[in-house]
């Protein structure tokens, strides 16, 4: 379905943009930090005017974005830490309702914590609270507790209409890695006999 591709493409790309930004944002604060203390003339004074006071507080935001979009993606690509021995131990019929009943669970209880933050952020709209650095609206910031909170309830209800009508969950495939193929590489890496032959 040509939705679920570009929501799982954008879901990937501002996972990735986010992390390399932050990252990059924090590696020049840091450096710019150490370089302003160097007493070299002319280099000192134009350091010291570039003001990064905002780098802190942005990359705080951007981490937060970043995680709660991270914890649908986990939740699409079943990489969420879960203990199912007891689940897994059960009769097929206990086990299908368990399963459903856990990502039934998981939807209603993000749908709700979706919800109240709209509600948080309709009230905070009305103020005119700001950041403290960077001074960005605080309602802004705040809007990834509902785009998250809703992206990972469409996810369990993803993956439960996924469980229902194949029985299977999203479990992470650890012998691939995306562009490589698993036999390819097993095939590569396998010493061959003296003989030419495998």
């Amino acid at each position: 379905m040509m939705f679920l591709r570009i929501l799982d493409r954008l879901e990937e790309w501002s996972i990735a943009i986010l992390m390399a930004a932050a990252t990059l944002i924090i590696f020049v604060a840091v450096v710019h930090r150490y370089a302003a203390t160097l007493a070299i003339p002319g280099v000192q004074d134009f350091l010291l005017d570039i003001n990064l006071s905002w780098a802190q507080e942005l990359c705080i935001y951007m981490f937060i974005w970043m995680a709660k979009i991270g914890a649908a993606y986990g939740v699409r690509t079943g990489i969420h830490v879960g203990v199912d021995v007891f689940i897994n131990a059960l009769s097929t019929p206990w086990r299908k309702f368990f399963v459903i009943f856990g990502l039934l669970t998981g939807a209603l209880f993000t749908g709700i914590v979706g919800t109240f933050s709209v509600i948080f952020i309709h009230g905070l709209y009305n103020t005119e609270q700001v950041s403290p650095d960077m001074e960005l609206p605080m309602w802004m910031i705040y809007l990834g507790m509902p785009i998250g909170s809703y992206l990972m309830c469409f996810r369990f209800l993803q993956a439960c209409y996924r469980f229902v009508t194949t029985g299977t969950l999203p479990r992470p495939d650890h012998t691939k890695v995306e562009g490589i193929e698993a036999a390819e590489t097993l095939h590569e890496t396998q010493p061959q006999p003296a003989g030419g032959k495998p």
